[in-house]
This record gives structure tokens, C-alpha cells and sequence, in this order.
């Protein structure tokens, strides 16, 4: 089975996401927390469920998607996934990976 990563700055967007929400309905924002964690959790059977990335060249990113939410993520290898970040869909995300170019 693979063992998934939570980077540093996938923790930050989560959290950032759920106090966000929290400002308006904190339910909501568990239960949205909750299903992109149940989400990222289907990696562990299928890793390379997520399209691929194709903007960035030096690096394999797929992507999954939760509701209105794209999930970042690199297969560093056959046991381990690295979640890069958790992106509101309307944010650039060819921004955010300009650094793996």
C-alpha cells in the first residue's frame, strides 16, 4: 500500500480552506476538509487515479479533483505520495507550479 505525504504547503491549503469556510458554516467546512482527505485516501489503491499534469516537464504532477478543489500530487515512488497542494479551482494553478519548471 502507499503511504501518502502531507507536504508542508498542502497542510497550509488545507487548513487555510477550512477556516475559510469555518468563517461562514464550520460543518461545512469539516465535511469539506473530510471529503478531500477521503479523497486523497483512494491514492493509497489507485495512485495514478489523477490526470497527469502536463505543464510542468521536470516533474511527474497528477491532479484529482474534489468538488470545486484540485488536488496536486507526485508519485515519488511505488510506496510513497507526496501531496503538493489542495487548489480552489478558480486560482491559476499554472502559477503555483511554475516552480518545478
Amino acid at each position: 500500500m502507499v503511504k501518502i505525504n502531507w507536504t508542508d504547503e498542502s497542510k497550509y491549503w488545507l487548513k487555510y480552506i477550512y477556516e475559510y469556510i469555518a468563517l461562514d458554516d464550520s460543518k461545512a467546512a469539516q465535511k469539506l476538509v473530510d471529503g478531500i482527505c477521503s479523497k486523497v485516501e483512494l491514492l493509497r489503491v489507485f495512485p495514478e487515479i489523477g490526470y497527469k499534469y502536463e505543464h510542468v516537464s521536470k516533474v511527474h504532477i497528477r491532479i484529482i479533483v474534489y468538488g470545486h478543489y484540485r488536488i496536486a500530487y507526485r508519485l515519488i515512488s511505488t510506496t510513497r505520495i507526496d501531496i503538493l497542494a489542495v487548489i480552489h479551482g478558480r486560482m491559476d494553478i499554472k502559477k503555483y507550479f511554475d516552480k518545478y519548471r
